[in-house]
């Protein structure tokens, strides 16, 4: 397993943007899917994006799908998550995962992944 580490959460406005940072800690991401996922209070843990380790496939929640962007990082060896458009229900604790065996079927699942991050707040206000 990777550990995790996420970075770029914050306070922001609606309609602002935000970009946050996955960063594996002591490793790489070489051969490993990378998926945000995030979580509400009083609400169940969404899925957001997930990115597959040859970047070249991408797959989006529909409430995030046209705003956000994930993308690889190969020069920092960070998945990064690009939060356009942001709305107030965008308001969660945002965390990565990893895996390196998940399949296309369940690449929204988080019973998928098994290395998590601790997490980063984001919060956008009306």
């Amino acid at each position: 397993q990777v550990q995790l580490v996420e970075s770029g959460g914050g306070l922001v406005q609606t309609g602002d943007s935000l970009r946050l940072s996955c960063a594996p800690s002591g490793g790489t991401f070489n051969r490993y899917t990378v998926a945000w996922f995030r979580q509400a209070p009083g609400k169940e843990r969404e899925f957001v994006a997930a990115i597959k380790w040859s970047s070249r496939y991408t797959y989006y929640g529909d409430s995030v799908k046209g705003r956000f962007t994930v993308s690889r990082n190969n020069a920092k060896n960070t998945v990064d998550l690009q939060m356009n458009s942001l709305l107030p229900e965008d308001t969660a604790v945002y965390s990565c995962a990893a895996s390196s065996t998940v399949i296309t079927s369940s690449i929204s699942s988080q019973r998928a992944y098994s290395s998590w991050g601790q997490g980063t707040q984001v919060t956008v206000s009306s």
